[in-house]
């Protein structure tokens, strides 16, 4: 599998608004791939041309989440996004937020589940202020990493290889 840079997902980008392409960016952990994130990566690509998951590396996950995240680690993450329909292409990032890497790729479109309020979305204003959109996709019920890792008791020693 070929990781893009960040030079090389730009030049992409160039390219896509060439033609007129709506180009979304969501970005998350996504450490156990489950049915709220498929319909929620789902909803994000039907409002645009082109979508971009900005996921953070395994790194930034553990200081997000804590020293027993992620379960998977960051090349599986990734490879199973870019195997659903719904996303174009994953971009990994190393900081606890995609601040940077929203202000390089200038997306559209800025997605974010519906545990967010629009003033916590990192990017909301840059993207706001460049004329694009912020969506607030609503959460699927019973459905969490968290929740899943709690029932089925999974520990940092679970990663995947």
């Amino acid at each position: 599998m070929k990781y893009r840079s960040i030079l090389e997902l730009k030049n992409k980008i160039i390219e896509l608004k060439k033609y007129d392409n709506v180009i979304v960016f969501t970005n998350g952990c996504f450490d156990i791939l489950h049915k709220g994130h498929i319909t929620y990566l789902s909803g994000a690509r039907e409002l645009g041309d082109y979508l971009i998951v900005g996921l953070n590396s395994d790194r930034s996950v553990t200081q997000i989440k804590g020293p027993e995240r992620p379960i998977n680690n960051q090349y599986f993450r990734s490879e199973k996004l870019l195997e659903l329909n719904s996303v174009d292409d994953v971009i990994i990032f190393d900081e606890d937020t995609p601040q940077n890497l929203i202000h390089e790729l200038q997306p559209n479109i800025l997605v974010k589940g519906g545990d967010y309020k629009k003033n916590e979305i990192v990017g909301a204003r840059e993207v706001e202020k460049k004329g694009g959109e912020v969506v607030i996709l609503p959460l699927v019920p019973g459905y969490s990493t968290t929740g899943i890792i709690k029932e089925k008791g999974l520990t940092g020693q679970d990663i995947t290889d």
